[in-house]
C-alpha cells in the first residue's frame, strides 16, 4: 500500500512538473531602474489590406508618453513608430533623411546588440554609432537588425530573442531599449491571428548623468 501511495505521488509530481514546463511564462521586466511601457496603442483598427497608411506616432523617453505629431520636427521625442502596424521603430536624427526627425536638431542614433537587455552595461563609442548605427528597426527579413520575425505562415510577429538596442536619445543621452511585443497584453505566445494589435510593450533605460553606464541589474 505504501509503495502504491509513493508511486501515485511520484506520478502526480511528474504531471505537475510537466504542466508547469509547458506553461508559457512571461519574463520579468521590472528591475527598479528601467521604465516599462505597456500596451501603448498605435494606429489601432487599421490593417495592411485597408490601403490606408498607418499613422506614425512619436514617443518621448523623458516624459514616458506620446508626443503630438505637430511636434515631429523637434527634439521632444526619441523614437517613432511607423509603417506596417507601426512596427518600424525609428530614431530622431535631424541629419538623416531616413529619420522621421530629419530637419530638426535631434542627435538620435541606434545600434543593434545581440545580447539580453539586462546584460548590456555600457553604451558604445560615438565612433561605433557612426560606423554600425542604423536608423530604424522593424521586421527582420534577414538583415539581423529587426526586432521581430514575421511568420509568413501564421502572419504573427515574434520578437527576436536576446536582441536589444543601444540608443543615443534626441538630446544626446545614452539609453537602451528592448521591444517586447506588438500585441495587447504582451502574451508570451500569440496563436490567434485576430489578437488586438498594434499595442506596444517595451522597456528602456536612459542614463541621466550623461555617461555611458547602462547597467540596470546587479551582476
Amino acid at each position: 500500500m505504501r509503495i502504491l501511495k509513493t508511486t501515485g505521488l511520484f506520478l502526480w509530481l511528474c504531471l505537475l512538473l510537466a504542466s508547469c514546463t509547458k506553461k508559457d511564462i512571461k519574463p520579468e521586466l521590472e528591475d527598479g531602474k528601467s521604465t516599462v511601457q505597456k500596451d501603448i496603442p498605435g494606429d489601432v483598427g487599421n490593417t495592411v489590406g485597408s490601403g490606408k497608411p498607418f499613422e506614425p506616432f512619436y514617443f518621448s523617453f523623458k516624459t514616458g508618453a506620446k508626443v503630438q505629431s505637430s511636434r515631429k520636427v523637434s527634439t521632444d521625442w526619441d523614437i517613432a513608430f511607423a509603417k506596417e502596424y507601426n512596427s518600424y521603430v525609428s530614431i530622431n536624427n535631424g541629419a538623416s533623411p531616413e529619420s522621421f526627425g530629419f530637419g530638426a536638431a535631434g542627435k538620435g542614433a541606434m545600434i543593434v546588440v545581440n545580447q539580453a537587455y539586462d546584460q548590456i552595461r555600457e553604451a558604445p563609442s560615438d565612433e561605433e554609432f557612426n560606423k554600425n548605427g542604423i536608423t530604424a528597426a522593424g521586421w527582420d527579413s534577414g538583415s539581423g537588425n529587426g526586432w521581430y520575425f514575421y511568420e509568413l505562415k501564421t502572419h504573427i510577429a515574434v520578437p527576436v530573442k536576446n536582441r536589444s538596442y543601444v540608443l543615443r536619445t534626441a538630446d544626446g543621452k545614452y539609453a537602451k531599449l528592448q521591444m517586447i511585443s506588438m500585441y495587447k497584453g504582451a502574451p508570451a505566445v500569440v496563436s490567434d491571428l485576430n489578437w488586438p494589435a498594434p499595442y506596444f510593450t517595451f522597456r528602456y533605460y536612459v542614463q541621466q548623468d550623461g555617461s555611458r553606464n547602462l547597467s540596470t541589474k546587479d551582476q
